[in-house]
């Protein structure tokens, strides 16, 4: 019997809750700190959420994909594909900043149908479906109406990535027209756009497990999330979420950049 979206949506979060709570044990606590080979940190915290987290996706949906950042991927040519980030925002984490998520994307038959973000720290849970709205913690939540730059407020998670991935020009063209840059962005960051507490999201570089949740819930919000070539796509490395107003003033920066 085919799954219903309803269904897979209600699983994710259930799922992403029980993980990201997890994380509250150690964060702000003790916890093991390790960096991988490409230098990123990752802590006990990470895996022992992912492992959690795949051993419910195995108990209640046997035959589904998983592809995790902490354990890789199992039957990923499968028609359903949970793609895990078990700590999105590890260096928040490490910080102790509250910001930092546990991200659940699914993809069915390779498109990205049903997100949730959830924050432990804050007790924030966005989860969406595609054509069934996205909600906060239950309650519908849409984007930002704001049609001029001039008025936009402006997320990002590190501004040297810009630099590392030859966007820093379009980077400063953009600083010089928003109204407000903050940082400490990563998942959350998109979050703040898709509930309408921030305007564009930007992220100059990003792996599917970051991306996967980001798409259903940021469109489902009624806002656009594309990678800076305009596509809606989540395996090109790179994200920008917005409104539909401000996206086509926002990618023609990127275009020659």
């Amino acid at each position: 019997m085919e799954l219903k979206l309803s269904e897979l949506r209600e699983s994710a979060s259930e799922f992403a809750k029980a993980g990201g709570d997890l994380t509250l044990n150690y964060f702000k606590k003790d916890y093991r700190l390790e960096f991988k080979n490409d230098d990123s940190p990752v802590t006990n915290a990470d895996r022992e959420a992912e492992s959690v987290i795949r051993k419910l996706i195995k108990e209640k949906y046997p035959t589904h994909g998983i592809i995790g950042e902490e354990f890789g991927s199992e039957n990923e040519d499968c028609d359903i594909v949970w793609v895990l980030d078990p700590i999105d925002g590890t260096q928040s984490f490490i910080h102790g900043v509250p910001f930092y998520t546990t991200l659940i994307g699914i993809l069915v038959k390779g498109e990205p149908k049903v997100g949730v973000i959830y924050a432990p720290a804050l007790n924030e849970l966005v989860s969406a479906a595609i054509g069934e709205g996205c909600t906060l913690n239950g309650k519908e939540c849409k984007v930002r109406r704001c049609d001029h730059l001039d008025k936009a407020t402006f997320l990002t998670t590190e501004v040297s990535t810009f630099e590392e991935y030859n966007h820093f020009d379009a980077f400063k063209e953009l600083l010089g027209k928003i109204r407000l840059h903050r940082t400490w962005g990563d998942a959350y960051g998109h979050l703040m756009v898709a509930t309408g507490r921030a305007d564009i999201m930007i992220d100059p570089i990003l792996n599917i497990w970051d991306a996967a949740a980001l798409l259903p819930i940021v469109t489902e919000a009624g806002g656009s999330y594309t990678d800076l070539n305009g596509q809606p796509k989540i395996e090109t490395g790179n994200a920008l979420s917005t409104n539909n107003v401000l996206k086509d003033h926002i990618l023609p920066l990127f275009e020659t950049k």
